[in-house]
């Protein structure tokens, strides 16, 4: 599974319009691994007659094309699409307000779901008979996805309106670790009482949110999934598009769980270069570590990356084997540890009132344990311990809710 810092394009799938009438009795991709946008056969009968509205972004795809292109062309009524952060064809920066707009390509209305307005209003949903959840998600507490599913989640329960969901494979599915969100750091890159990497698919999580009662007045969303066929949480899965500007190769998303956390740090993450989520550093490391790059501003990707135009230095993972992340089924967090006791200058190291691209570490880890665990230079095992008994009553929780072994 050492994907190293190579581009999407794992996992293609034959163009599902092309599929014979006569082949949907046959069995059906005989151990293949099929997203469950690509299994149209077994939904697109469903939705024919129906005013459908999706929530979908650049990941939503069917073979090579985006699922609302596709099934609009197979007849499908697309009423309304809804968009996240990053709009729905990904040309938003991190971070960036999407505002509503009409899709160029199709025509269809396009509602932004990041910005004033964060989930569908009853007006939005008034004249859609359903809506269509298809997004990728990378298994991960702090990516934001899970939030849009669970306030998408809460608008059809409040309007009687009923979510399909089309599985995708969590590409980061073997990893069930890091501390479960202590919920008074409740904010947007954590909402739910869940480890860093939280070992569920989309649908998997949808259940997990109405099984615990999660949603908004503990409303109940009546779901439709469209199983992932022939996966299980530890199927090595090359996404066949980056699931977001940030994260642009196999090894970003591996690497994600562990390297985001230095968003919580006065260090340099990757952010404005064409690697981010792979390298480490800051001018403050050079004569420390031999390694360097230099962070400029990239449209669509940062524009303002802490420490640009200046030249960082520390640690380049970009070829490290992430066969080691999955043997470990861990978080690593050597890496925070180690650059920490590097630092020369270790009261700015978690101070986020030094740059506007520095966010909160204690949100970030869920905890307000690790920073200070970090700098009294705890061991990891005594990190990890403090993650305890939470995670393992997540695990067992967990099971609950599995699709899939």
């Amino acid at each position: 599974m050492c994907a190293q810092n190579v581009p999407f394009g794992g996992n293609r799938v034959p163009d599902p319009r092309k599929i014979r009438a006569e082949d949907l009795d046959k069995p059906k991709h005989k151990g293949r691994l099929v997203t469950g946008a690509d299994q149209t056969e077994k939904y697109v009968p469903y939705l024919k007659g129906k005013r459908v509205g999706m929530v979908v972004n650049l990941t939503s795809v069917i073979g090579h094309k985006l699922s609302v292109d596709s099934l609009k062309k197979m007849g499908v009524n697309i009423v309304k699409i809804f968009g996240p952060e990053h709009g729905f064809r990904g040309n938003a920066s991190a971070g960036v307000n999407v505002a509503d707009a009409v899709d160029p390509s199709t025509g269809i209305q396009v509602i932004s779901l990041y910005g004033p307005k964060i989930k569908p209003t009853r007006e939005d949903l008034a004249d859609l008979d359903l809506l269509i959840y298809d997004m990728q998600d990378v298994g991960v507490r702090f990516y934001t996805n899970i939030n849009v599913l669970a306030r998408v989640m809460e608008a059809c329960a409040e309007n009687g309106k009923e979510l399909m969901i089309l599985d995708r494979p969590n590409p980061n599915g073997y990893l069930v670790d890091g501390p479960v969100l202590d919920m008074k750091l409740k904010s947007g890159i954590g909402m739910f009482p869940v480890p860093i990497g939280h070992g569920l698919t989309v649908a998997e999580f949808a259940q997990m949110a109405n099984g615990e009662g999660w949603l908004t007045g503990k409303v109940q969303c009546k779901l439709n999934i469209i199983r992932v066929a022939n996966y299980t949480h530890q199927t090595p899965y090359v996404l066949p598009v980056k699931p977001s500007p940030n994260l642009n190769t196999q090894q970003s998303v591996l690497l994600y769980p562990s390297t985001c956390l230095f968003e919580g740090t006065y260090l340099n993450h990757g952010r404005g270069t064409y690697y981010p989520f792979t390298v480490i550093g800051s001018p403050e490391l050079k004569g420390i570590y031999a390694f360097s790059f230099t962070p400029a501003s990239i449209p669509g990707m940062s524009e303002t990356p802490l420490f640009q135009d200046k030249v960082c230095y520390g640690l380049d993972l970009r070829k490290y084997n992430t066969d080691k992340l999955v043997k470990s089924g861990k978080v690593n967090i050597s890496w925070m540890m180690e650059l920490y006791k590097a630092s020369p200058y270790k009261g700015k190291f978690f101070d986020s009132k030094l740059s506007k691209e520095i966010n909160s570490i204690d949100r970030l880890a869920g905890t307000e344990d690790f920073r200070a665990q970090i700098i009294a230079g705890k061991s990891e095992e005594e990190i990890r311990l403090s993650w305890e008994p939470q995670l393992s009553q997540y695990k067992i929780m967990r099971k609950k809710y599995l699709l899939y072994l």
